[in-house]
C-alpha cells in the first residue's frame, strides 16, 4: 500500500469517514505518523539522552507564538526528590513515576511585564487576554513537543492533572507571579504500540462558513457506537455513583468525568498569580 493509501486508511479509521486523497499529502511520512499517532503511558527502561530532550525542547519552542511574544517556558523536572513530590500529587496517574522524563509546560506572562518595566512603557493590556495568550502559547509548544518527540520514535502523554494542584506545583517548581503550569508531559521510549483513538466525525467538528450543529446528536450517538465497537472502555467511570450502563460510550464517559467537580480553585489561583481576568 502506498503512503497515500495508508494515510487515507488511517484518517478513515480515525474519523469514520473519508479524508485524505489529495496529491499534496501523498508522500508525507510526517502526516501519516500524525494520522496514526497515539498516547503512550508505558515506557521501556531505556533512558532518553539528555541532549535529545534539550533538542526536542528547542524544536517545540520553534512553534508559532502569538505576536512573537514567546510566552511559554518548559520546566524539565530532573531532581529525584522534586519528582517524587510532584508525582505524589498525581498518584492517580502511576505511569508518571515510571516515565524516564517528566516536563511541565508553563505559560509566562511575567517576561512581557518585565520588558515593560525595563523599557519604561505602560502595560496597557492587563485583562483576560493576557492570561489567554500565554496559556495558548504554552499549549502550542506542548503540541509541537509531542509531534517532534513522536517523529523520532518517543512516546508522550500530556498530564492536565497538574492543574488539580496548581498552587503546590507552582511552589515546587518555583514559578513566580504571572507564570503558571498548563500541563505536564511524560516522555520515554514506548513499551507498547498504544491505540489510535477514534475521533468525532469531521461532519461534527469541521464547519464551512458558519458554525452548525445540525444532526449533532445523531452524530454523537453514531460515534458512541463506533468507538464502543473499536475501542471499548475497560471500565466505567464512577460506576458506584451512576451504576453500570449497557451502552457505555464516549459521551457517557465524558459527561461522568465532568459531573465531578475539579479545579474550582484554578481561577482564584490565577488571580493570586497576578492576572486580572476581567
Amino acid at each position: 500500500m502506498t503512503e497515500h493509501g495508508r494515510l487515507a486508511e488511517l484518517l478513515a479509521y480515525r474519523f469514520g469517514q473519508g479524508a485524505g486523497g489529495t496529491p499534496e499529502v501523498e508522500d508525507s511520512d510526517f502526516l501519516t505518523r500524525l494520522a496514526g499517532r497515539r498516547s503512550h503511558r508505558r515506557y521501556s527502561e531505556q533512558p532518553v539522552p539528555p541532549a535529545l530532550v534539550t533538542d526536542l525542547c528547542a524544536l517545540a519552542l520553534c512553534a508559532p507564538s502569538k505576536s512573537d511574544l514567546q510566552q511559554r517556558d518548559i520546566v524539565l523536572v530532573e531532581d529525584p526528590a522534586l519528582r517524587t513530590e510532584v508525582e505524589g500529587l498525581l498518584a492517580d496517574s502511576p505511569w508518571i513515576a515510571e516515565a524516564p522524563v517528566f516536563l511541565v509546560f508553563c505559560a509566562n506572562n511575567r517576561r512581557q511585564r518585565q520588558l515593560h518595566d525595563w523599557r519604561g512603557h505602560p502595560f496597557a493590556n492587563d485583562h483576560l487576554d493576557a492570561f489567554f495568550n500565554a496559556a495558548v502559547d504554552a499549549g502550542i509548544a506542548l503540541s509541537a513537543f509531542v509531534l517532534v518527540a513522536e517523529s523520532v520514535g518517543l512516546g508522550c502523554c500530556p498530564i492536565s492533572a497538574v492543574r488539580n494542584h496548581a498552587e503546590r506545583v507552582s511552589q515546587l517548581l518555583g514559578l513566580p507571579q504571572w507564570v503558571f503550569p498548563v500541563a505536564g508531559l511524560t516522555l520515554g521510549w514506548p513499551a507498547e504500540d498504544g491505540e489510535i483513538s477514534p475521533r468525532l466525525p469531521l461532519d461534527a467538528t469541521l464547519h464551512r462558513d458558519r458554525f452548525s450543529e445540525m444532526g449533532l446528536r445523531e452524530q454523537v450517538a453514531a460515534y458512541d457506537r463506533r468507538r464502543g465497537a473499536l475501542q471499548p472502555y475497560a471500565q466505567q467511570r464512577f460506576e458506584e455513583s451512576y451504576g453500570p450502563s449497557e451502552a457505555y460510550g464516549w459521551s457517557e464517559d465524558k459527561t461522568r468525568q465532568y459531573a465531578a467537580r475539579e479545579r474550582a480553585d484554578f481561577g482564584a489561583f490565577v488571580r493570586r498569580k497576578g492576572f486580572d481576568l476581567s
